[in-house]
């Protein structure tokens, strides 16, 4: 059986909207697109290169798929980003849509049915761990049905007051152990949290 993960760079008040350039998601007036881009450094660079040395499948919503099939498809192989794309180019893509005939990425291949019960299935499966980026509805489908079992997060140290945020209110109800936290220069918090059973609750009287 494999596990998911999720990767998601997040606000400090949760938001995850178009955080890598201001025409990446502008759905609901969101105007502060690209709000990642100031805190950038080796650090975030080597959190990322680690999480992708582990074999891994990706597992996509529609609309970070587009941004990544029209973007990672068409880097120079002797760019500083090859490091990413050779990988998100090589390995298989699970994608939640309802226009499955578009997908032209190698190696794409589009959910069947309802996208937790696909996703439930193919974490039956043997093979890699799913990896999910961005794709903030899906994810908030996954954590909802349960699913979700490695939150790999970045926490930037800024508010947004508004957009797309990663926690909805029908998340299940579930405890997650921290396993790893660090700094960035920048005073990005790059955390690790696993799943850990249910949540517990006591009193201090």
């Amino acid at each position: 059986m494999r596990k998911l993960i999720v990767s998601a760079f997040i606000s400090l008040d949760g938001v995850m909207q178009a955080p890598g350039g201001p025409e990446e998601d502008r759905s609901g007036g969101f105007g502060f697109g690209g709000w990642t881009v100031p805190y950038a450094d080796d650090a975030i660079g080597q959190h990322v290169q680690d999480l992708l040395s582990q074999p891994f499948e990706l597992l996509l919503g529609r609309r970070t798929y587009d941004i990544f099939a029209s973007y990672w498809p068409r880097v120079p192989a002797d760019s500083g980003s090859s490091a990413i794309a050779e990988p998100f180019n090589r390995v298989a893509k699970h994608v939640a849509t309802h226009r499955p005939g578009d997908l032209g990425w190698h190696n794409s291949h589009a959910l069947k049915g309802d996208p937790a019960d696909a996703i439930r299935a193919l974490k039956q499966q043997n093979g890699a761990n799913l990896l999910t980026f961005g794709s903030g509805e899906l994810v908030r489908q996954l954590l909802a049905a349960g699913l979700v079992d490695d939150l790999r997060l970045l926490i930037y140290p800024v508010m947004l007051g508004r957009g797309k945020r990663l926690f909805g209110d029908d998340a299940e109800a579930r405890a997650f152990a921290l396993e790893r936290s660090a700094a960035t220069p920048g005073g990005v918090l790059m955390t690790r949290y696993v799943r850990n059973g249910d949540v517990r609750t006591g009193t201090f009287d």
